[in-house]
């Protein structure tokens, strides 16, 4: 059976069909692979067993990360306790109605950096930020001053307001545009605008 001669525009849309389907699944797979490293990467983070987090821990603090969107961190806040806290916590796993408020809150503590109402206060870092803003808005203020001064050249002539009117005087002696234009709007009698 001979094979019957193929057109170039069948070829070349084969072509680009084949190429597009490996362009897919390249991005399938590649995708896969990222959706696969996030998950873990982000509970690997909170982890507490992880060599290169141990490294960066500073004692007597864990690798503990909590935020509002996050709020159940892996691991406690503190991890390494003396005597008293190690105490407190032996009688945690007793009745809790015996414990005192002290006790609880000491508890928390251990367990949580933060309350609720702690990590949603307001902070008032929006005048470090208004601080570093103005600082910039004058310090490019200051630049394009000295720029004016010392490095742009002067203005050029025609820019003068003498030049501007003779040039218009210029164009309204030439009758420039006399249909619709500046020339229209003159009355060559009265020499003066029409109202």
């Amino acid at each position: 059976m001979l094979a019957q001669p193929v057109s170039p525009q069948a070829s070349r849309a084969t072509l680009q069909d084949t190429l597009v389907s490996i362009q897919e699944m390249f991005f399938r797979a590649a995708w896969s692979l990222v959706l696969k490293k996030a998950a873990p990467g982000m509970r690997w983070m909170h982890s507490p067993g992880s060599a290169a987090h141990s490294e960066q821990k500073m004692p007597p603090y864990s690798n503990y990360h909590a935020q509002r969107s996050y709020p159940m961190p892996d691991e406690p806040f503190r991890t390494e306790l003396n005597a008293e806290q190690q105490a407190l916590k032996e009688k945690e796993k007793g009745n809790w109605t015996q414990l005192s408020h002290a006790e609880k809150v000491a508890l928390y503590r251990l367990q949580f950096h933060e309350t609720f109402a702690e990590m949603n206060r307001r902070s008032n870092e929006w005048k470090t930020v208004m601080g570093c803003v103005f600082f910039f808005f004058g310090f490019t203020a200051l630049l394009i001053w000295w720029q004016r001064v010392y490095v742009f050249p002067k203005k050029p002539i025609t820019l003068t307001d003498e030049w501007k009117a003779q040039q218009l005087q210029r164009i309204l002696d030439m009758k420039g545009n006399p249909v619709q234009g500046l020339a229209s709007r003159w009355d060559y009698e009265k020499k003066e605008w029409k109202k």
